[in-house]
C-alpha cells in the first residue's frame, strides 16, 4: 500500500488517488440526496474519514454483499430482475469511519454507524451522477483496483467542491 489519501469531489463526481507517482482518477456516484451527515438523510457525508475496514478480498468481480458478507451470489441481469428493489453492493467494500467528532463521528452524524462505504455497483448503473443512498459507488473494476492500492487507516477527504484548482498530489 502506497496511498495515504483518497480525495472525493462531489461536484466532479470523481475520486482520485496518487499511487507510485501516478494519478488515478475514477468516476463515482454519490448520494441522490446530496451531501449531509445526519443519520437517515440518505446523504453523502463530508469531511475527513478513514477506511475502517476493507471487505471482500479474494471475492470475484460482481460478488454480492449483504450486511458486509458475501452471499455467494454473482450479480447478473437475471438476479437484478428477480430483486428489482435491492441496493446492490458488489465486488469490494471500503467501510468509512468519520474522523471529525460532531461533524461525521459519534451521535447522529456517525459515518460508520450510517454504514457509509465506497463499493462496487452494477456496471449498468450510471456513473458521474448522484444516485446512491449515501455511499460512494464505483465501477467493479475500479473498486477492485482501488481496494488493492489502499488499506485500513487510509485517509479519505470528501468535499463538495471541484478538483479543478487542486492538482493531483504526489503522495
Amino acid at each position: 500500500m502506497d496511498v495515504s489519501l483518497i480525495e472525493i469531489s462531489i461536484a466532479d463526481q470523481q475520486l482520485r488517488i496518487s499511487s507510485s507517482g501516478v494519478c488515478h482518477l475514477y468516476t463515482i456516484s454519490s448520494a441522490l440526496n446530496g451531501v449531509g451527515e445526519q443519520q437517515g438523510s440518505g446523504c453523502t457525508p463530508r469531511g475527513w474519514h478513514r477506511i475502517r475496514a476493507c471487505i471482500g478480498a479474494g471475492q470475484p468481480a460482481n460478488a454480492v454483499f449483504v450486511g458486509r458478507r458475501a452471499t455467494g451470489e454473482i450479480y447478473s441481469p437475471q438476479l437484478a430482475s428477480a430483486a428489482p428493489q435491492r441496493d446492490w453492493i458488489l465486488s469490494r467494500i471500503l467501510w468509512l469511519q468519520g474522523m471529525e467528532i460532531g461533524r461525521n463521528r459519534l451521535g447522529s452524524v456517525d459515518t460508520m454507524r450510517r454504514y457509509i462505504y465506497i463499493h462496487g455497483t452494477p456496471d449498468s448503473e450510471p456513473m458521474g451522477e448522484p444516485l446512491s443512498h449515501g455511499c460512494i459507488r464505483m465501477r467493479n473494476a475500479d473498486i477492485i483496483e482501488l481496494f488493492d492500492l489502499v488499506g485500513p487507516g487510509t485517509q479519505v477527504w470528501i468535499q463538495e467542491h471541484s478538483f479543478s484548482r487542486i492538482p493531483c498530489r504526489n503522495l
